[in-house]
């Protein structure tokens, strides 16, 4: 069983461990991939009512609670642009996939305390699938922008999980679900782990890879952002709610404390609940 936990000091670059952990677990965790610094450049971009919050939709679970959410399809040149175009995030993913990527899309997910709701148990490729992407070469990075863990609903994901291929999904409340039959047998084989994080750690993740999140119930709100990419070579067979290929101008990790931008989003292309056949959002009340 490989490592799956790692931290780094200077530069980062990306090591033959999360490379073999990514192949064999289907996930890797960096401590602190995001540094204070950036994760406050980047909180100015989120921490207010007029920017990215202002496109979040409601994701209700069937049981009467909501996370929100705002997704927008391209980077753009503010602050969580130069994120999702740096190198550590983008350049690490292109190591992991094996060629090209782009950017399929970015989503600011918001657990709030109290009244954040679950997400059931999926793959990313199970919605991506019906999307158009003949192959599951896809990923995410999953960046905490709040300290997550198991009283606020962090992530759980089943280690291995990828190697199962692609699971029926079907729609579920307002979500889309794995087949929670082979679900539990998968369960009963594979480690269920919690990933639990601190502010700037990030969980790169492959798209077969079964994860869930579990409603928060504590007093502390849990919001990350999930960057997600697709190997230049899965340009999608069809047109829908989310890119085919675009190239990715990736820029250096230092473009994040560089960036002067926070508030013009221009370009970015959110999210029209309307458009996407795998959800059934709401529009905030």
């Amino acid at each position: 069983m490989e490592t799956t936990d790692f931290s780094f000091s200077g530069e980062f670059e990306t090591t033959e461990g999360m490379q073999k952990a990514f192949e064999q677990e289907g996930y890797f965790i960096v401590r602190s991939l995001i540094s204070p610094d950036e994760m406050t450049a980047l909180r100015t971009a989120i921490d207010r009512d007029d920017g990215i919050r202002e496109h979040a939709i409601n994701l209700p679970d069937g049981e009467g609670r909501c996370s929100k959410m705002s997704l927008w399809n391209h980077p753009g040149s503010d602050v969580t642009g130069m994120l999702a175009r740096c190198d550590k995030v983008a350049g690490t993913m292109e190591k992991l996939l094996g060629g090209e990527v782009y950017h399929y899309h970015t989503k600011l997910m918001m657990k709030e305390a109290r009244t954040g709701g679950s997400h059931i148990w999926h793959q990313d490729y199970g919605y991506w699938y019906k999307n158009g992407c003949l192959y599951p070469d896809m990923g995410s990075v999953f960046i905490a922008v709040d300290k997550t863990d198991k009283e606020n609903g962090c992530l759980q994901v089943l280690r291995g999980s990828h190697k199962l291929g692609r699971i029926e999904h079907a729609p579920v409340a307002g979500q889309t679900g794995a087949d929670l039959a082979r679900v539990e047998e998968a369960k009963k084989v594979m480690e269920l782990v919690y990933v639990e994080l601190e502010p700037g750690d990030a969980l790169f993740f492959h798209a077969n890879v079964l994860h869930k999140s579990n409603r928060n119930d504590s007093d502390r709100r849990r919001w990350v952002f999930i960057l997600s990419y697709n190997l230049a070579r899965n340009n999608p067979f069809k047109k829908h709610h989310h890119p085919c290929y675009t190239p990715l101008h990736k820029v250096p990790n230092s473009a994040i404390l560089e960036c002067k931008n926070v508030m013009d989003f221009s370009g970015k292309d959110f999210l029209d609940p309307t458009a996407d056949e795998t959800i059934k959002a709401q529009q905030p009340r």
